[in-house]
C-alpha cells in the first residue's frame, strides 16, 4: 500500500508537469486554458475518490485498485491520441483524474487501518516521506524524458507502459486483488449486497465463519463482503477442475471431500486448523453442500475439529436473498433460468462470535436466528397481496387461475371479476375498515376477499361453524357493519348473519354490460395505484398494514382476533414456495375454509400470488365430491388435516388421486397408522407440517428428499413435524424458567420469524403474554433434533398434574389408538379434577362396547408409567368426536363433555 500510495504521488508529479507543456506544445493554450486542464484533472480526482468510496462501502475495496490501474493505463494511451482538441482533452484528464481516485483511496484506507495501534504513527510518516520521494522521482523522470527528446504525447505513452508494468506487479505481488477486480465487477453488475454486523468481522486474528449455502457463488458473496483475506474449505472435485483451480489456488482454498481417505481429510482439517492459529480466517459451508431443497440443511461436525485447540472465535453468517438466482438450484436448475431481476438484493448478516467450544447444533442454530433478521430486508422488494395478485395476473393473463364445481377462469378473467366486485361493493363498504364476509372456500369468496385488499379494506372472514353467539361476537369486536354472503350459501347454513347481510346475486343482478366492460378497461389499463383509488382505496396500503383478523380456532379458550399484515401473509407465501418451489401446471385443492389461517393463505392469497391454480370445494369432508375434482382438475397440492385425510380414505378411489404430487398435513398430530394406509391406499405419504394462526401460519414443514448419484438431502422424517421455515427459527426452552434447552430435551417452543402476527385485536394484555422479545410463545411443548426436525409432543394446555407429575395427553392417546388397532383418531384425553391427585385422566371414545373392553382389559400393556395410565371408568362413549371447522379436536368441548359425563356417572353411583 505504501509503495502504491508513492507510485501515485510519482504518477501525479510527472503528469502535472507534462500537462503544462502538452498545452503549449499542442493545445497553443494560455495560462487561463492551461488552469483549467489542471482544474479537470484536480476535478476528476475527486469525483474518483468520492465515488470509490461509495462503491467501498463501508469496507475496504481494494479491487478498486486494478480497476484505477487499468483506468489510468487507457486514459493515458487516449491522451497519446494526434490532433485531440481542447475539450477532448480535458475530459480525457477529467477521466484520468476519475481512475486516480479508485487507485488511491483504497491505497490510504489501507495504510491507514492495517498497521497496528502502536505502529500506525510511523507507518503513516514513511508513507508520507515515500510520498515526497515519489514526487521528486516523478519530477526527475519528466527531466530524464525531456533530455532523451520525449515530447509530451510520448510522455504520457510511457506513463501507460509504467502504469501496465505497475500492474502488473501488484497482480503477482497480491493475485488476490485479480479476484478482487471481479468480484467488483459481479456485486456492481448483478447483484447488490448489504451487510449486517459487519462489527463482528474480527479485523485482526484467526477466526472460523460458518455459514450457509445456497450457491455455487456463495464463496465470491462473502469475499465481496468483508476486506479480510477469506481461505475456503471446498469441494476437492470443484478445487480440482480445469476453469476453477486457477482461481480456488489464489484464494488460498482448502480442498475437502467426505470421498477422502481418513488420513487425507485429517489433513485437510488439520490445514484449517493452523491457519485459524496463524491468524487468517477460515470459511466453511458446514452443510456440505449446495441446498437443493431450499432450506437450511444438517449442520456437519468437521467445523468442531477445525476450531479445536484455538481461541479464535466462530463467526457465523448467514446468507440471505441468493435462493432463485440463476446459481442456486431452484426448482431443481442450475444457470437454465431467467434472472429475477438486476442488482438483485442479497443480504450476508455476521453474527455474534461464539466460542471455540460451540456444537455445530449451537452454530447451526445462530445461522437460522440471522437467517429470521435477514428477512426484513425482503420488504424493500415485496407487494402487499392485492398488488402482487395484480402483477401475476397481468404477466399470466391466460394461466389457468381458479375452479369450483360450477365454473373455472383465467388469471385475466380472476382479475376482471375482482375489479367489477370491487366497484359494485364500493357503495355498499364506503368508510368501513373492515368487512365482513360469510361465504365457502370457492370463486366468489377468493374474489370477494380479494376485492376487499384490492380496495384497501380489511376482510374478516366469518366462521360459520362457530354458534350465532360466537358469531356476533367476532362482528362485534371488528365492529362490523356489513356482512357478504350468499343467499344459496344461507339457506344452507341457516344462521343469523350480524349487521346489514349484503347478497352476492343481488350485487349480480343490479348490474349491466357497461359495468363489466368498465372493469375490464380498469383492470388492464389503470396503473396499480390509480385502480386501488378508483375502486375506493383512499391511501396506498403498507405491508405492515392489517391485511385480515383471522379468529383463533378456540379450540382451548375462547376465539381471540389475530391481526396479520400483509407482510406477514406475504412472507409466510414466499418461505413457502421456496420450499415447494410451486410451478404454472401446479394446482392447490381448496377445502379449508377462509377463516382458517392455512384456507386465506394456503388456498386463497398463496394462489393468486404465485399464479398458481386453485380448485375449491366448500366442503372438505364432501369426500366423493372432492375425489372426482381433483382427478378431473388434475389437482398436485392438496391440503388437509388428517380428519379429512380419514374421510378420503373412506370414499375416494386410488386413481382419483392419480395427480396428486405433495399431500400437506397440518391442524392436528398426524399418526404413522393414517400417513402408511393413506400412503397405502394412494401411493403417496402425507407429508406433516406445523403452523398456528399467530404465525401466518406456517412454520414448519417436511419436504420431499433430494435424491441424485453422491446425494441425498433429507426433507422430511417420520413422526416430525419438519424443519423450520426459510426465515423462521425455533427454540425450544424451560416453560417456566424460559432457558434453552439442549438437543433431544422437550420444552416450550418459541417461534420467530417475519411471519409472526402483529398482535391480537383489541387485545394488548393477551399480546404481551405470548410475544417476547420478537419470540411468540406457542404453547406447544416440542422436541428438536440433531439435524433441525421438530416433534411436537404435547401442547402445554394438554397436560394433566397428577400428584405432581405432568401427564401428557398426546402420548396417552396414541397408546390408546395402537391398543384399539384403529386408523382414524377414537379416543380423545382430557383432564379433570381430583380430590386426592389433583386432575385424572377422562377419556372420550367411539368404540362400540366390546371393542372397548377389550382395550380396557389391554390397559396393563401399555408402555406407559402408570400414573399416566386412565382409570377403566373414565372412558365414556360419545357418538363422534367435537371437531372445530378448521379439522382440529375441539378441545373445549372435549373437556366440557367429558367432565359432564363423568359428573353423571359420579351422581348414578351415588
Amino acid at each position: 500500500a505504501v509503495l502504491g500510495n508513492t507510485y501515485f504521488w510519482f504518477l501525479a508529479a510527472l503528469l502535472q508537469t507534462n500537462i503544462l507543456f502538452y498545452s503549449d506544445d499542442f493545445l497553443h493554450a494560455g495560462p487561463v486554458r492551461k488552469g483549467y486542464l489542471q482544474a479537470a484533472l484536480a476535478i476528476g480526482i475527486g469525483v474518483g475518490s468520492l465515488a470509490a468510496g461509495y462503491l467501498s462501502g463501508k469496507k475496504i475495496e481494494y479491487g478498486l485498485i486494478p480497476v484505477g490501474s487499468i483506468g489510468l493505463t487507457a486514459f493515458a494511451l487516449a491522451l497519446f491520441g494526434n490532433g485531440l482538441g481542447f475539450g477532448t482533452v480535458a475530459g480525457l484528464l477529467g477521466m484520468l483524474g476519475f481512475f486516480a481516485g479508485f487507485f488511491v483511496v483504497p491505497i490510504n484506507a489501507l495504510i491507514q487501518h492495517r498497521p497496528d495501534p502502536d505502529r500506525k504513527g510511523g507507518v503513516i510518516a514513511a508513507a508520507n516521506l515515500l510520498s515526497f520521494a515519489g514526487i521528486f522521482l516523478g519530477s526527475a523522470v519528466y527531466y530524464l524524458f525531456v533530455m532523451v527528446h520525449l515530447d509530451a504525447r510520448h510522455i504520457f505513452l510511457a506513463s501507460a507502459f509504467i502504469t501496465v508494468a505497475g500492474t502488473i506487479y501488484v497482480l503477482v505481488l497480491l493475485p488476490e486483488s485479480l479476484m478482487r477486480l471481479l468480484l467488483w465487477f459481479l456485486v456492481h453488475s448483478i447483484y447488490r449486497i448489504r451487510i449486517e454486523g459487519r462489527g463482528n468481522i474480527p479485523a485482526k486474528g484467526g477466526a472460523l465463519f460458518v455459514s450457509n449455502h445456497l450457491s455455487f457463488i456463495d464463496a465470491l458473496l462473502l469475499m465481496a463482503s468483508t476486506e479480510r483475506h477469506v481461505r475456503f474449505l471446498m469441494y476437492k472435485k470443484y478445487y480440482d477442475h480445469p476453469l476453477i483451480h486457477p482461481f480456488a489456488a489464489i484464494i488460498g482454498a482448502i480442498p475437502i471431500s467426505a470421498e477422502l481417505r481418513p488420513r487425507e481429510m485429517i489433513r485437510s482439517l488439520r490445514t484449517a486448523n493452523e491457519t485459524i492459529k496463524s491468524g487468517h480466517v477460515v470459511c466453511i459451508f458446514a452443510e456440505g453442500q449446495i441446498t437443493r431443497i431450499g432450506q437450511l440443511l444438517p449442520f456437519r461436525r468437521g467445523l468442531e475439529r477445525i476450531i479445536k485447540g484455538t481461541d479464535a472465535p466462530i463467526v457465523p453468517v448467514n446468507l440471505d436473498g441468493i435462493w432463485g438466482s440463476v446459481f442456486s438450484y431452484e426448482k431443481g436448475r442450475f444457470l437454465w433460468k431467467l434472472p429475477k431481476d438486476i442488482l438483485h438484493p442479497i443480504t450476508v448478516s455476521y453474527g455474534a462470535h461464539m466460542p471455540s467450544t460451540s456444537t455445530a447444533f449451537e452454530v447451526r442454530e445462530a445461522v437460522q436466528e440471522l437467517a429470521s433478521n435477514a428477512y426484513k430486508h425482503r420488504k424493500l422488494r415485496m407487494k402487499t397481496l392485492p398488488r402482487a395478485f395484480v402483477r401475476a395476473a397481468r404477466r399470466h393473463p391466460f394461466r389457468f387461475a381458479m375452479a369450483d364445481a360450477s365454473s373455472a377462469l383465467g388469471f385475466a378473467s380472476a382479475l376482471t371479476r375482482t375489479v367489477f366486485l370491487a366497484r359494485r361493493l364500493k357503495p355498499v363498504w364506503q368508510d368501513q375498515e373492515m368487512v365482513g364476509i360469510l361465504l365457502p372456500p370457492s370463486i366468489a369468496g377468493a374474489l370477494v376477499n380479494f376485492a376487499a385488499l384490492l380496495m384497501g379494506k380489511i376482510p374478516v372472514n366469518l366462521n360459520y361453524t362457530l354458534s350465532n353467539e360466537g358469531i356476533a361476537s367476532c362482528a362485534r369486536q371488528c365492529q362490523l357493519q356489513t356482512v357478504v354472503t350468499s343467499k344459496a350459501f344461507l339457506e344452507r347454513v341457516r344462521i343469523d348473519v350480524p349487521g346489514r347481510v349484503v347478497l352476492l346475486e343481488e350485487l349480480a343482478a343490479g348490474s349491466n354490460l357497461d359495468d363489466k366492460w368498465i372493469a375490464l378497461l380498469m383492470a388492464w389499463t389503470f396503473p396499480v395505484r390509480l385502480l386501488e383509488r378508483a375502486v375506493g382505496g383512499k391511501r396506498k396500503i403498507q405491508l405492515d398494514d392489517v391485511a385480515t383478523i383471522i379468529f383463533s380456532s378456540g379450540s382451548t379458550g375462547d376465539p381471540k382476533g389475530v391481526m396479520l399484515t400483509h407482510y406477514n401473509i406475504g412472507s409466510n407465501i414466499e418461505q413457502l414456495d421456496q420450499c415447494f418451489a410451486f410451478k404454472r401446471r401446479d394446482r392447490v385443492l381448496g377445502v379449508l375454509p377462509f377463516f382458517h389461517s392455512f384456507g386465506f393463505t394456503g388456498t386463497m392469497a398463496l394462489p393468486m400470488v404465485t399464479g398458481t391454480g386453485v380448485v375449491y370445494h366448500p366442503s372438505p369432508l364432501d369426500a366423493q365430491a372432492i375425489g372426482v375434482l381433483v382427478e378431473h382438475r388434475a389437482v398436485t397440492f392438496l391440503l388437509a388435516t388428517p380428519t379429512f385425510l380419514q374421510a378420503y380414505m373412506r370414499r375416494c378411489n386410488p386413481e382419483d388421486f392419480g395427480s396428486v404430487q405433495f399431500v400437506l398435513v397440518g391442524a392436528e398430530k398426524l399418526h404413522e397408522r393414517t400417513a402408511q394406509a393413506f400412503e397405502d391406499k394412494f401411493g403417496i405419504r402425507p407429508l406433516e407440517a406445523y403452523g398456528c394462526t399467530e404465525c401466518a401460519p406456517a412454520v414448519t414443514v417436511n419436504t420431499r428428499d433430494y435424491r441424485a448419484a453422491g446425494f441425498r438431502q433429507v426433507g422430511g422424517k417420520r413422526g416430525k413435524i419438519g424443519h423450520a421455515l426459510p426465515g423462521v427459527s425455533v427454540r425450544i426452552v424451560d416453560p417456566e424458567s424460559f432457558e434453552p434447552r439442549s438437543v433431544g430435551q422437550s420444552g416450550l417452543l418459541l417461534v420467530r420469524g417475519p411471519n409472526v402476527m402483529k398482535g391480537y385485536l383489541n387485545r394488548p394484555d393477551k399480546t404481551a403474554e405470548v410475544l417476547r422479545d420478537g419470540w411468540y410463545i406457542t404453547g406447544d411443548i416440542a422436541t428438536l433434533d440433531q439435524d433441525g426436525f421438530l416433534e411436537i409432543t404435547d401442547r402445554l394446555t394438554r397436560f394433566s398434574k397428577i400428584a405432581g407429575e405432568m401427564v401428557p395427553h398426546i402420548r396417552v392417546e396414541e397408546k390408546l389408538q395402537e391398543l384399539a388397532d384403529m386408523n382414524e383418531q377414537v379416543f380423545a384425553v382430557t383432564t379433570g379434577p381430583d380430590e386426592k391427585k389433583g386432575e385424572r385422566l377422562l377419556v372420550l371414545h367411539t368404540l362400540p362396547e366390546g371393542q372397548l373392553k377389550s382395550c380396557i382389559e389391554k390397559l396393563g400393556q401399555i408402555d406407559l408409567p402408570n400414573l399416566w395410565i386412565p382409570r377403566p371408568n373414565a372412558f365414556f362413549r360419545v357418538d363422534a368426536l367435537p371437531h372445530l371447522g378448521s379439522g382440529k379436536l375441539d378441545l373445549r368441548k372435549i373437556r366440557d363433555l367429558a367432565l359432564q359425563l363423568s359428573r353423571g356417572l359420579q351422581a348414578s353411583l351415588s
